[in-house]
């Protein structure tokens, strides 16, 4: 019987002078203070009436008091329903409907969108500020006494919604046990000590914020250091003035990184601290990932999950050898495999639909058996939707997603390959290879291209680049210049974002395609 805030009040009795949450040198929080922050909260739950297994829902953006209230939830023993700050009223309502949740916590700067999916569903709103991260003045030992709450292994800590691109929203299941699981191969695989200081502005009501970052740091008695809002000056800053050695961030974080550090013109003694970043998402380009190491001396390290397996699939090595474009081996407790479309396990670089299982798997979709049993086999693998292929030493390639994959008159695509091939040109500050209808060949490649503020490309030099790396039948047929993608929560490209049929209409066409 156990608790994730067993770790914070761990550490608080064995390391009573260390910090768990930073904010430059003069402004930190240590482990016994926010020890009785979390479990102060915890009772202000049990208050407005949170019994052991009540969902409760969590909308607010990462600052310090996030940590309290999710750490709070877990020592009442409820568990967190984690909510976007950007979601709207219906979106909220439906997520408190379908979790049964028993209260909402919302920032204080929040949107009306929380109180009114509140009072349209008859949920109690707690309002949540800077001084819930503060020391309590008093605490209660009294009241206190039973807490935190042992939990089983197989309880509820979480339920994170992921989106879908059709149909509502569903519940992902992560237990005590198996974020447990999660946070220990995070340690194991990233090698994590004590005096790591970790860096994030990822939001915290994503999986990769939470598992790979908040969870681990704490567990290990590192620091914490959260970032809000995002900025590009903020992103930068916070390195030196935390002394961060870990950073996590999705690619678009560390692209415009690598921009604003040729902006304000600093090198690799502005990173010195950094022992490597974890980068996870979404695969990050070959040439983005080279630039940070020859730039700026910084080692990128890329990791693979997905909120069903609470984050944690495969890490690369630190100071393994380094094979850019892959994502490194299982971590400790799971089993990887890679199988074509009929179930058949493949050999070494043969690309086909990873499958992951072990004990950080998600127990299941919220009240979804029917989405459960098409995504967990009886024998507990988790279909994930990625394509991918192991090398002969067993490390992962995502190749891309399967949904994402073009079929070009009757060839597959992934453009994942087409945008690396993007990047390569120094104008380039996203791109996003999408498929788009096409009467001749079912569908045709076409991508969206931002340009860095200052810098002039064409469709021609694209076009020619690609052809210089790719086969004919990968190459955009159509590209358009953008002021900006479509982005999700935590900064990651949202394909599905884009229209496709402004893109038809809008975009440069090579020759090639005028001629069909």
């Amino acid at each position: 019987m156990a608790n994730l805030i067993d770790d914070i009040i761990r550490n608080a009795e064995q390391r009573p002078d260390a910090v768990a949450l930073r904010h430059g040198e003069d402004a930190t929080t240590s482990y016994p203070d926010l020890r009785d922050a979390c479990l102060a909260f915890a009772q202000r739950l049990r208050d407005r009436g949170v019994h052991p297994g009540d969902r409760v829902l969590l909308c607010c953006p990462s600052v310090d008091a996030y940590v309290v209230a999710y750490m709070g939830v877990q020592a009442a023993g409820g568990a967190i329903v984690a909510a976007n700050t950007m979601a709207t009223r219906d979106e909220l309502s439906y997520f408190l409907s379908d979790s049964g949740a028993k209260l909402a916590i919302g920032w204080h700067e929040n949107g009306p969108s929380l109180q009114e999916a509140c009072d349209e569903t008859g949920t109690d709103l707690l309002v949540l500020t800077e001084y819930d991260a503060a020391r309590p003045q008093s605490i209660d030992a009294g009241a206190l006494a039973d807490l935190p709450i042992d939990r089983a292994d197989s309880d509820l800590a979480a339920l994170l919604y992921t989106s879908g691109t059709t149909g509502k929203p569903k519940g992902t299941q992560l237990t005590v046990g198996g974020l447990s699981a999660a946070i220990d191969s995070a340690i194991v695989a990233s090698g994590m000590e004590a005096e790591d200081r970790c860096g994030t502005a990822l939001p915290l009501f994503h999986c990769f914020g939470q598992v790979a970052g908040m969870l681990p740091t704490l567990r290990g008695g590192g620091s914490l250091t959260l970032l809000h809002p995002l900025t590009l000056e903020g992103q930068l800053a916070m390195i030196p003035e935390n002394g961060l050695t870990v950073m996590l961030g999705v690619p678009t974080m560390w692209m415009f990184l690598l921009y604003q550090a040729g902006e304000e013109g600093v090198g690799a003694e502005h990173f010195s601290t950094l022992k490597y970043a974890v980068s996870g998402g979404a695969p990050l380009p070959e040439s983005i990932i080279t630039r940070f190491e020859d730039e700026l001396g910084v080692t990128v390290l890329e990791g693979y999950g997905l909120t069903e397996t609470a984050a944690m699939g495969t890490f690369s090595q630190p100071g393994g050898p380094r094979k850019v474009g892959f994502v490194g081996s299982p971590v400790q407790g799971i089993e990887l495999s890679v199988r074509d479309f009929d179930g058949r396990e493949l050999g070494a670089d043969e690309p086909g639909e990873v499958f992951l299982r072990g004990p950080q798997i998600t127990a299941g979709y919220w009240n979804r058996p029917a989405d459960t049993d098409a995504a967990i086999s009886k024998d507990g693998w988790f279909r994930t939707g990625d394509i991918g292929l192991r090398d002969a030493d067993g490390d992962l390639r995502i190749v891309d997603r399967v949904k994402d994959m073009i079929i070009r008159g009757g060839y597959n695509v992934y453009p994942a390959e087409v945008e690396s091939i993007l990047y390569q040109n120094p104008a380039v500050l996203e791109a996003a290879v999408i498929g788009v209808p096409d009467e001749k060949y079912g569908e045709e490649v076409a991508t969206c291209v931002v340009i860095k503020p200052g810098e002039e490309v064409t469709p021609e030099d694209l076009e020619a680049l690609c052809r210089e790396h790719l086969s004919a039948y990968k190459v955009p047929r159509l590209i358009s210049f953008v002021d900006q993608l479509p982005k999700g929560a935590t900064g990651k490209t949202l394909k599905r974002g884009i229209d496709r049929a402004e893109v038809l209409k809008s975009a440069w066409r090579s020759e090639s395609a005028l001629r069909k």
